[in-house]
């Protein structure tokens, strides 16, 4: 019980994830380089963990991280759209900051976006990870970027991370994997299985058969919880959910003989476009206006009786104009000066107690 908090923590900074939308330029003056990349079909990226999820989502910090460092390095202030989005309202919260990570997981880079910056972030990403990036040749690196009127900036965050289980667990036969009748591949525990092997497994709870939560660990500092039929509408939800069943239960920790596991391969490669975060005016704290002209992020995970790998991007552009369009003052005259009608009411009260329509001023004055 002591683990659990740090136990299921790292189910969101470990395991995330993915939409499909195409990638399509929005803002003409500043289009996105057009690339198809091998992409698992059917995955949904969410960029919160508050972010109502369907059967397959997936989340990771990346794309918080980008935005907060735009929110707070470059606007200065809540991101505010008219009218305002609710993915933004849930970006602003910054419910992930990078203290909540390991330095050694993430790399990331802000400033003008010019092709000096690009080729820091390369260089960056290749000292720290031995990476290339997926998304850069996704944007635009104008020459023009550094125009002190009209600045163009670039928030960039790549996450990596390799775990290991400190025993290879055991390669089971292939199995179905709910309605679907197509072979799965399986790893787990099974009565072949080395003994030293269970001890790299705990149990959070088991109520039943369908209604379960399991942490593997690793030799990396990193844990990898599963939980069965998931309850809750975002991964905010099931992971407090997690907590309160974990907390409940009263049965063994520990895996024993008695127990078997059995865990499916997985492997996608995510990439979304957030097109409904582009093209819209915002004010800095300063009063200048931003638009966002183009953000994306990446997913790539894999895990397999071995251990794991996860890799993520995240790059947002945003272009600032020198001032907000002035807004014209409109000046009203409210000269009661025709034909008009008066009532008088209690302030607590629907009905006027005196009314009066007057088109004769001279009669009353």
């Amino acid at each position: 019980m002591v683990k659990l908090v740090a136990v299921i923590l790292s189910l969101m900074a470990a395991l995330t994830g993915c939409t499909n939308d195409p990638i399509s330029p929005v803002n003409p003056d500043n289009p996105v380089k057009q690339e198809e990349p091998t992409a698992t079909e059917g995955i949904s990226i969410v960029p919160t963990m508050q972010d109502e999820i369907n059967t397959d989502a997936a989340w990771c910090a990346t794309f918080q991280l980008v935005w907060n460092d735009m929110k707070n390095e470059v606007v200065k202030q809540d991101i505010v759209f008219s009218p305002q989005e609710k993915i933004v309202e849930r970006l602003n919260a910054e419910t992930f900051t990078e203290d909540m990570l390991s330095s050694e997981y993430y790399y990331k880079k802000f400033g003008l976006r010019t092709p000096a910056l690009k080729a820091e972030i390369e260089k960056g990403i290749k000292e720290k990870f031995n990476e290339t990036s997926k998304i850069l040749d996704s944007f635009d690196w104008p020459n023009d970027a550094e125009d002190p009127l009209n600045p163009k900036y670039f928030f960039y965050a790549m996450l990596k991370r390799e775990f290991t289980f400190p025993k290879v667990f055991t390669i089971l036969k292939n199995g179905k994997f709910g309605n679907n009748q197509n072979a799965v591949k399986y790893f787990g525990i099974n009565d072949d299985t080395e003994r030293e092997v269970y001890n790299q497994v705990n149990v959070l709870y088991y109520n039943s058969q369908n209604d379960f939560a399991i942490v593997l660990e690793t030799e990396n500092n990193d844990q990898v919880i599963f939980c069965k039929n998931p309850e809750g509408k975002t991964f905010e939800e099931i992971y407090q959910n997690i907590i309160e069943k974990s907390n409940h239960y009263s049965g063994k920790y520990y895996f024993t003989s008695n127990d078997d596991l059995k865990i499916p391969y997985i492997s996608f490669n995510e990439r979304k476009d957030y097109s409904e975060l582009s093209g819209k005016p915002f004010l800095l704290a300063d009063g200048r206006e931003g638009i966002i002209s183009s953000a994306i992020q990446t997913i790539e995970f894999d895990l397999n009786e071995k251990g794991g790998k996860i890799k993520s991007e995240a790059g947002i552009s945003m272009n600032v104009t020198s001032m907000a369009p002035t807004v014209e003052i409109e000046y009203r005259h409210f000269y009661v000066d025709d034909t008009f009608a008066m009532f008088l009411k209690e302030a607590d009260k629907d009905v006027p107690y005196f009314a009066a329509k007057i088109s004769d001023i001279t009669k009353f004055n």
